[in-house]
């Protein structure tokens, strides 16, 4: 089956890439770190500020060796990822000294002081203007008008084959589990010809995938006073004739969703929906305060299935959200049975400081959200395993990630990448590059991951 790892059940769905900077310095350039953590949105927080660095003559450095500063963007979502930040704004003070926090966690600057009295700036998510003013203020730019030219994309955090286009911010839902619009804001979309404009310079620079990212994708434009119904969906079909491919994150269930399947079947974005399902409960549901009635979206995804046979699915849900009972488990057992999805991240319930959910009574115990996560990872697994079983002598389209001397990992179109799994290919692959779109047949299927050869 090849030397490479199988993609682990267990991949964190709240996470992004890891930081990729390919960024010479020049001799006596100021040069500031970046650690990025959290979800795809913070990445492209990331790009933001970064991108005005360079063009202000900043050199980048993706640790801290070396770095005059370093920049910490960080996560808020759950109390497990704040740690992870408080310890990498700890390292990085360790490391280098001179720290800039930014990100989610930022909008509790006396939590993140509290903890480390010495950071030298904190600001919350979205404020590039408040970073840059903390950069200069902690290392003034030193720019050469001959070599300091921007490149058009920008700076991206991504390999450049695939890059994450943020279509909006914030978000309307009042889920109880969740901060996000008290960090973020409510919805605020970007016009559709900023968004088109960007994508365009992404793929004439060469990416040839793009993810769509938001708190809220189906909600897209439903902020804007006198537009079309739903905006999402001209928006789709534009991206979709600029020759990549088109992936879309965090869709919300609305019937409005079904018109989007029709491109998919048509070619213009891949045939993928990640949907935040949550649970499939009704009363949990309730609890959750979610917008989503799970025996509806039975009939949707089998409504999808018909009009598209290639879409892949995937979702996150919560397992020991409070007051979740045996049966009302079972009920998500019996409901991830029937829904067949192809791709499943589970977290298990967390207080996070703020949520309404914490003032919930029946708080679920640790030893039984663990019990709980296991057994649902394991239908989840085996579903991945038939699903996956199925492709083996088919002939799929593929790109490809990352070539080493053992083979090519490629994903195909029913893998996000990092979140989803991939195939490998150990024969054949000398000549492949990333970012190359190839056609292979299937040989072998795991858990989570296909091997297969060009054809």
């Amino acid at each position: 089956m090849g030397a490479m790892a199988q993609n682990p059940p267990n991949l964190r769905p709240d996470l992004a890439p890891r930081l990729v900077i390919d960024s010479p310095r020049r001799e006596g350039q100021p040069t500031i770190g970046m650690v990025s953590l959290g979800c795809p949105k913070a990445l492209v927080d990331s790009e933001r500020i970064l991108t005005r660095l360079r063009a202000e003559g900043y050199a980048i450095s993706p640790d801290y060796a070396g770095a005059d500063a370093v920049i910490v963007n960080t996560c808020g979502f759950l109390d497990s990822a704040k740690a992870e930040s408080l310890e990498a704004i700890g390292e990085a003070l360790r490391e280098n000294g001179r720290v800039i926090v930014t990100g989610c966690l930022g909008a509790e600057p006396d939590y993140i002081t509290g903890a480390h009295p010495k950071v030298l700036a904190v600001t919350g998510p979205h404020q590039y203007e408040q970073v840059l003013d903390a950069v200069h203020g902690a290392v003034p730019p030193a720019p050469d008008p001959f070599v300091d030219l921007l490149p058009a994309t920008g700076v991206r955090l991504t390999p450049r084959h695939f890059s994450y286009l943020k279509i909006s911010e914030g978000c309307n839902h009042t889920c109880r589990f969740c901060i996000i619009p008290d960090m973020r804001g409510r919805l605020a979309s970007r016009p559709e010809r900023a968004v088109l404009r960007e994508a365009e310079k992404l793929v004439e620079a060469g990416v040839r995938e793009l993810l769509v990212i938001s708190q809220d994708t189906s909600a897209y434009g439903t902020d804007w006073k006198g537009a079309v119904k739903f905006p999402i969906l001209p928006l789709a079909r534009e991206l979709g004739q600029l020759g990549a491919w088109v992936r879309l994150h965090y869709v919300y269930p609305y019937p409005h969703v079904r018109e989007l399947i029709p491109l998919m079947a048509e070619g213009l974005v891949l045939p993928y929906l990640d949907i935040p399902f949550q649970h499939a409960h009704p009363e949990v549901l309730r609890r959750m305060a979610r917008p989503a009635a799970a025996a509806r979206t039975l009939d949707e995804i089998a409504a999808w299935r018909r009009d598209c046979p290639e879409i892949a699915l995937r979702s996150t849900f919560i397992v020991g959200y409070p007051g979740e009972t045996e049966a009302e488990f079972q009920t998500l057992l019996d409901w991830l049975d029937e829904a067949q999805l192809d791709r499943v991240g589970c977290f298990q319930y967390e207080n996070v400081a703020g949520a309404r959910s914490n003032a919930l009574p029946d708080h679920v115990a640790p030893e039984l959200k663990q019990e709980r996560w296991d057994r649902f990872m394991e239908k989840a697994q085996a579903i991945s395993e038939a699903k996956l079983a199925a492709k083996v002598g088919r002939r799929i389209e593929v790109i490809v990630d990352e070539v080493d001397e053992d083979g090519a990992t490629c994903r195909t179109k029913a893998d996000a990448p990092e979140i989803d799994g991939n195939l490998f290919i150990d024969e054949g692959f000398e000549r492949l590059a990333p970012g190359d779109i190839l056609t292979v047949e299937v040989e072998e299927a795991g858990d989570y991951d296909l091997w297969g050869r060009p054809v």
